[in-house]
């Protein structure tokens, strides 16, 4: 095996270029198309040309008491632009490519990325076979990843590949897939503080670190987190409201490790916060491939001669 470790950064990259789409998608604006919507529900027509984006038909499906307020469906649509536009500024490149930035420094680690919209993902066969630890950040688009591609990416977890979880990606497919469960969590968008603790100083993915470090700011994440008991708890996060949430969780599934790691609201600069950093050049040391040996299932024929009276 390589002592070079090859490492892909996937983001579904929609936060990131929103606000720059925004004109082409609504040519009206975003008050006028919610105002057509409300009006008349049709899919397409001169007021978005593309389609109703889903964050409209979020807001007024699932806010059907508030149909007759269309105040408050403005006031939703502005915090949308205006923290897409937040976003656009933070991470002007994407998510992705602040991540693979930083990895990139590291001589161990050859870094590539890839995004939602790009053929396959950005996740062909051959960028799958040559990844040794998929990193997955995703939020409002899960819906949209390729069941088939989930499958290969769950057989490659299981025959070695490390996968890292960020944030939101709680409720990807595959780490659904993985977990087996709801994912689920409670949350809230405030910009409080978190403080995470180091819960286990000798793991190696807490190398480095004090024995706590902060985020100044950034959406809360609160218990329960519907997932199964790590097999190790790095990280616990407390909020500033109170909560306290499991934000750094341990697994092995088949020959690969899957780590979940909370921090990562889009819309404050967290990934290039030092700690974080540390953090995520840990994990990808932790995660990838050992160069142990695969596992053989079924019939097998005996080591030994086998003496057996009949």
């Amino acid at each position: 095996m390589s002592n070079t470790i090859r490492v892909t950064v996937w983001n579904e990259y929609r936060h990131e270029t929103a606000h720059a789409k925004m004109n082409e998608q609504l040519p009206h604006g975003i008050r006028a198309a919610i105002d057509k919507y409300l009006e008349t529900g049709e899919e397409v027509n001169e007021y978005y040309p593309q389609g109703v984006p889903a964050v409209i038909k979020w807001m007024v499906k699932s806010n059907e008491d508030q149909r007759n307020n269309p105040q408050f469906f403005y006031d939703r649509a502005d915090r949308y632009v205006e923290n897409n536009k937040t976003i656009a500024e933070v991470y002007p490149n994407g998510i992705h490519a602040a991540i693979a930035e930083f990895l990139g420094n590291n001589p161990d680690m050859e870094v590539r990325t890839a995004t939602l919209d790009e053929p396959e993902h950005g996740l062909t066969d051959e960028v799958i076979e040559n990844t040794d630890v998929l990193i997955w950040w995703g939020h409002v688009a899960h819906h949209e990843v390729n069941d088939e591609i989930v499958e290969k990416l769950k057989k490659r977890v299981l025959e070695g590949m490390g996968l890292i979880v960020l944030h939101s990606g709680h409720f990807s497919k595959i780490f659904k897939t993985l977990m087996g469960t709801t994912c689920d969590i409670k949350w809230r968008e405030a910009g409080e503080r978190e403080r995470i603790w180091v819960v286990e100083p000798g793991h190696p993915i807490a190398s480095g670190l004090p024995q706590y470090f902060e985020v100044p700011q950034t959406e809360m994440y609160g218990e329960r987190f519907d997932i199964p008991a790590p097999d190790t708890l790095v990280f616990v996060s407390w909020f500033q409201g109170g909560e306290v949430f499991r934000s750094g969780c341990c697994y092995n599934r088949g020959n690969g490790k899957v780590f979940y790691f909370r921090p990562g609201h889009e819309s404050f600069p967290i990934f290039k916060q030092p700690e974080i950093q540390t953090v995520l050049n840990n994990a990808v040391r932790w995660a990838a491939p050992n160069g142990g040996p695969q596992h053989v299932f079924g019939n097998v024929k005996p080591l030994e001669k086998l003496d057996i009276e009949e």
